[in-house]
């Protein structure tokens, strides 16, 4: 067998080396735009490229392109499988720091005409300033529509009155999304440098063609807000809106569970509250006349308008992932962290308390534990309402109606009340507490919202 010597191989007409032999072993191949059949390795680190790909054992890969069967995508911090993107640094589950992005949950309710916390879990409806009040509703995306073709089954829906007064400098309508501190302070987001990011992304659709104000803001230390808009809607057509967010040296987030950091997307927003001197897509001090550069009227001074939101995500990096799907349960489940339904029991069903002369003191386990102990004489510590009827039965006295909650208290994910009677009791005796004396189940909701 013979054998040929040589650094270099080239084409007669090219002007470097096609193929580059290097002393001790090694070749570098360039130049190359078509390949029938390549085995680079053997069974450990080995490419083959014919139609399909195999790719194993590759240790370290910078920045490259790569078509799979005819899927495209770029090697760079992000691998693309079967057209679906995953991270390859960074969480592969929970990226999502927004709760319940795709609107599964509802636990109050379905629709509502009410400012605040009052349909989809986790996002707040607030307006101001109207004729007639704005209906919000969590309703279903068009069969046919882009966010249905990739799992979205929900949408939370704005729909206008009729604002016969016009457009005031003090009426606004928006969709607000709190993220609790110590949730955007353990994120791995540098949020102080201007070299770290997060990516922001929704689905919207508009009946009005429109650009929408937003903004981020911050609540730690000096306030901070990050203007931002959707650009122009097309009427009636969802669109994915996509925005990278650099940090910001200003920017303080305590780890604890306040609010860290908060999305607010306006179908309008009055001058009270806007200035054309602000800079969109910068971080600037928070002030509430300054939010956002001035905002275009027409979705608000048309009757019957509707606003669609829905695949809210807000993850670490640059790199946009696709929609981090959860299952109901586990959305319902962070969600009960700031919210919980609790029934208490079924009718007629009962439980044992013990007496304090004309209360009766019962305990309740939690879904979960609160975002913060309840206490109800403690200012800002959560609400507890009661739907139904509660009644005492004592071992030595008839039925007395329950007539009110002295006092209610957490401890972990148990709630313990302390239920007024129409009768008295012997302090220290056992009582039963009997749910739904009326017909009615007893539930209680408790609120922690931030």
């Amino acid at each position: 067998m013979s054998t040929l010597k040589t650094n270099n191989l080239e084409h007669l007409d090219a002007s470097s080396p096609n193929i580059t032999l290097g002393i001790g072993g090694g070749v570098n191949i360039s130049g190359i735009s078509t390949i029938s059949n390549v085995v680079v390795g053997g069974a450990t680190t080995e490419l083959v490229v014919n139609g399909d790909a195999r790719v194993t054992g590759i240790l370290t890969v910078g920045t490259a392109s790569v078509t799979l069967n005819g899927d495209t995508g770029v090697v760079s911090g992000i691998n693309t499988i079967n057209g679906v993107s995953f991270p390859s640094t960074g969480p592969l589950s929970n990226r999502n720091l927004i709760i319940n992005g795709a609107m599964q949950v509802a636990q109050r309710g379905i629709s509502s005409t009410t400012s605040g916390y009052n349909t989809v879990d986790r996002f707040t409806n607030q307006y101001g300033g109207t004729d007639e009040n704005i209906t919000w509703e969590r309703v279903n995306p068009d069969s046919s529509s882009t966010p249905r073709s990739l799992g979205f089954r929900y949408s939370l829906k704005a729909t206008n009155g009729d604002q016969t007064s016009g457009a005031g400098a003090a009426d606004f309508c928006g969709i607000g999304h709190r993220i609790e501190a110590i949730n955007v302070a353990n994120s791995g987001w540098n949020y102080t440098s201007s070299s770290s990011y997060i990516t922001l992304t929704f689905w919207v659709k508009s009946s009005v063609q429109k650009s929408f104000v937003a903004y981020l803001k911050t609540f730690d230390g000096t306030e901070q807000i990050y203007p931002f808009n959707t650009g122009t809607l097309t009427a009636d057509t969802w669109t994915k809106v996509t925005k990278t967010i650099p940090g910001n040296s200003n920017i303080q987030v305590d780890s604890d569970h306040g609010p860290g950091l908060e999305l607010f997307i306006y179908q309008f927003l009055g001058t009270d509250y806007t200035n054309n001197s602000v800079t969109e897509n910068a971080w600037a001090a928070y002030a509430g006349s300054t939010r956002t550069p001035d905002d275009d009227s027409s979705w608000f001074t048309t009757n019957d308008a509707t606003f669609e939101l829905t695949g809210v995500q807000l993850e670490v990096g640059t790199q946009l992932t696709p929609f981090e799907h959860r299952s109901y349960g586990d959305d319902l489940f962070q969600c009960q962290r700031y919210y919980q339904r609790i029934q208490a029991g079924r009718v007629n069903a009962g439980t044992i308390g013990y007496a304090e002369s004309t209360q009766v003191v019962i305990t309740i386990p939690l879904h979960r534990t609160p975002r913060v102990p309840l206490a109800h004489d403690v200012s800002g510590r959560g609400t507890l309402t009661k739907v139904g009827n509660i009644a005492v039965n004592g071992f030595a006295s008839s039925t007395n109606n329950v007539t009110g909650i002295n006092f209610f208290a957490s401890i972990g994910n148990a709630l313990t009340l302390g239920l007024l009677s129409s009768g008295s009791f012997t302090a220290g005796d056992a009582e039963i507490v009997r749910y739904g004396a009326s017909g009615d189940e007893v539930i209680f909701t408790l609120d922690t919202e931030i």
